[in-house]
């Protein structure tokens, strides 16, 4: 992605982010936006908890910060991703404290299709999770 130039200001940005009831909830935070990519923090929540005897996060808030991560990632740099047209998600270990950390890049911006991929670090830096996610625009 290096080279392409950031349109959105971080500050715009998380106002996008705030507008959804889920993103609210979920407490995702702007970190960190470049032309190298786009950071989203998200603080542990006992809710999330699927797994109670492993204390670990349901999968589907993970795809969920995935499929966020990589389409605000996309509208930083000003497309217009509308929605999601496919998501994989690979799981690596059990996201089990937090917060939760979303490193985005852009791997192709199109007319019709854009495409972005996340990974998910613990607190401990550990990889959780990754995916990649197709956006139509």
């Amino acid at each position: 992605m290096s080279g392409l130039p950031m349109v959105l200001e971080p500050t715009r940005l998380q106002e996008m982010l705030d507008i959804a009831p889920f993103h609210q909830w979920l407490g995702l935070k702007i970190q960190s936006c470049s032309e190298d990519g786009l950071e989203l923090t998200m603080p542990w929540r006992a809710e999330i908890i699927s797994n109670p005897v492993l204390g670990a996060a349901h999968g589907g808030v993970l795809a969920a910060l995935i499929d966020l991560t990589g389409l605000y990632t996309l509208l930083m740099l000003g497309t217009r991703a509308k929605a999601t047209a496919d998501l994989r998600v690979d799981y690596h270990r059990p996201a089990t404290a937090g917060p939760l950390v979303a490193r985005g890049q852009v791997i192709k911006i199109g007319r019709q299709i854009s495409v972005a991929e996340a990974r998910i670090f613990g607190p401990d830096d550990k990889l959780l999770a990754s995916g990649r996610g197709a956006y139509i625009c």
